[in-house]
């Protein structure tokens, strides 16, 4: 799946909607995670928990620490210093695989807003139910199309 624009750092940076099957936990929580990012073993780029168990995560979660609407959940620091969702920024001519990782939690956390990924995986130790994962991509490549255009020249 790609990332649909609004979803971008080039469109509204907001946070994607995430069905979940087979829930049975009592709490979720989400890392998202750019393995692409040069530099970063693991480039963290939304934390989020204390959600409800709900089959679906709604999109538009706003930053900060503390949130209600569209659902009450907790956020945590990224890796790049922002509380919430940040969304994917590849330079040009990368493409990047972002991986949401959805936890079944036994518990509500009750950590800090503002927590780390450390801070959030030491936390969860001990409360999984359950585990899913999946993938989107974001590019900024020209289409071929797009490059095609580039190169022909008029005369």
């Amino acid at each position: 799946m790609e990332f649909p624009p609004a979803n971008t750092c080039k469109g509204g940076n907001v946070s994607p909607g995430i069905s979940i099957e087979g829930l049975n936990s009592n709490s979720l929580a989400v890392m998202v995670f750019n393995p692409s990012m040069r530099g970063f073993l693991s480039y963290c780029t939304w934390l989020i928990w204390d959600l409800p168990a709900k089959k679906t995560i709604p999109a538009g979660i706003p930053h900060g620490g503390i949130v209600t609407d569209p659902v009450s959940a907790v956020q945590g620091t990224n890796d790049a210093d922002v509380i919430g969702y940040s969304g994917p920024c590849p330079q040009p001519g990368e493409m990047h695989r972002y991986l949401f990782r959805v936890y079944g939690l036994d518990d509500y956390l009750k950590i800090p807003r503002g927590s780390t990924k450390s801070a959030l995986l030491n936390a969860m130790r001990g409360h999984f139910l359950q585990y899913g994962e999946t993938e989107a991509v974001a590019s900024n490549v020209p289409s071929p199309a797009a490059a095609a255009g580039k190169t022909l020249k008029r005369k």
